[in-house]
This record gives C-alpha cells, sequence and structure tokens, in this order.
C-alpha cells in the first residue's frame, strides 16, 4: 500500500487540488446565488444583452 501511495503521489496532489479548486467555485456560486447577485451567466449585467428580455422575470 505504501509504495502504490509513493508512486503515485503526484497523481493524488492534482486531483486533491482540482478537488479544492472545483469546492471553492461550487462554494462562490451557491453563495452569490443565495445573496442574489447572479447573472444570465456572463457577468456583464442585462442592460445590452439580446435576451434581456426573457432571461430574468421583474
Amino acid at each position: 500500500m505504501l509504495q502504490w501511495f509513493i508512486a503515485n503521489i503526484g497523481s493524488i496532489f492534482v486531483c486533491l487540488v482540482l478537488l479544492a479548486a472545483v469546492s471553492l467555485i461550487v462554494r462562490s456560486l451557491i453563495r452569490q446565488k443565495k445573496q442574489g447577485k447572479t447573472s444570465c451567466g456572463c457577468g456583464c449585467g442585462c442592460a445590452h444583452c439580446a435576451m434581456r428580455g426573457s432571461c430574468h422575470s421583474h
């Protein structure tokens, strides 16, 4: 078991870093949604968007 761990330590580390990054992104998106700060996805607002009338209910 220890030999397998040592042989794969690089892959394990990369997977843990990626898992942490994805977790932080999901956490951030959930917080934004709870605070009502989400937009259509582009992040630039709806003023000049062609879909502004159908994207959000006013």
